[in-house]
């Protein structure tokens, strides 16, 4: 009987114009240049209900949407995106990249709304039944530099019309988590030309498969 290679799920993280579509293709074509299966996928969304959620989480509304709506939201879409894209993936052994994760609930719902740690902790156990990234690429960069970058290229969502000290407390958040668990994340400067943050990328690859 043929052994099913061991699935690997990668994450890339950042705050609004980090360019993280754009690197994330680069990551995808440097891993499939191995000869591995690429699973892509992004959160909030990944499959046609989480997508609607993704829908209903990024549409400027007048209606305040409460902080503990907005993280049950979150997670809802997550636990359908696991049972049905991400769970499925890695057990035939391909690799899933996917545009954010659990990372981004604890900077922008933990961090920025200021929701409990400890809340969103019991969430991720309740859905995630220990699935973690193996590796998280987090592209960082100044947030003033980067909402500049996003308002270039798209409406605001609602998110992105946050104010710039929410957008701090994102980043402030997804940096205490790197420092607190170094052995998963790779910070990326994403300050420097295209060329050189894909570099980075490509030696934080090299360095997970150990070559």
């Amino acid at each position: 009987m043929t052994r099913v290679q061991q699935g690997r799920f990668i994450t890339v993280e950042g705050t609004e114009g980090v360019g993280k579509s754009t690197n994330i293709d680069f990551l995808c074509n440097l891993l499939k240049a191995r000869g591995i299966e690429i699973v892509l996928t992004r959160e909030p969304g990944g499959t046609p209900l989480a997508e609607e959620l993704r829908a209903l989480l990024l549409s400027p509304r007048d209606e305040r949407v409460s902080e503990d709506t907005e993280l049950l939201l979150m997670f809802a879409a997550r636990a359908q995106h696991i049972e049905n894209v991400i769970r499925p993936a890695l057990d035939r052994g391909a690799w899933v990249i996917s545009d954010r994760f659990t990372d981004a609930t604890f900077a922008y719902q933990g961090g920025g709304r200021g929701i409990d740690y400890e809340h969103i902790s019991l969430l991720e156990k309740l859905v995630q039944h220990g699935l973690h990234p193996d590796l998280t690429l987090l592209l960082d960069l100044d947030v003033e530099v980067g909402l500049k970058r996003a308002s270039a290229r798209s409406e605001p969502d609602r998110f992105e019309q946050e104010k710039i000290d929410f957008f701090s407390k994102v980043r402030d958040a997804y940096l205490q988590r790197a420092k607190n668990e170094p052995q998963r994340f790779a910070i990326i400067d994403a300050s420097v030309p295209l060329s050189e943050v894909q570099q980075q990328i490509a030696s934080a690859v090299s360095l997970y498969l150990g070559n």
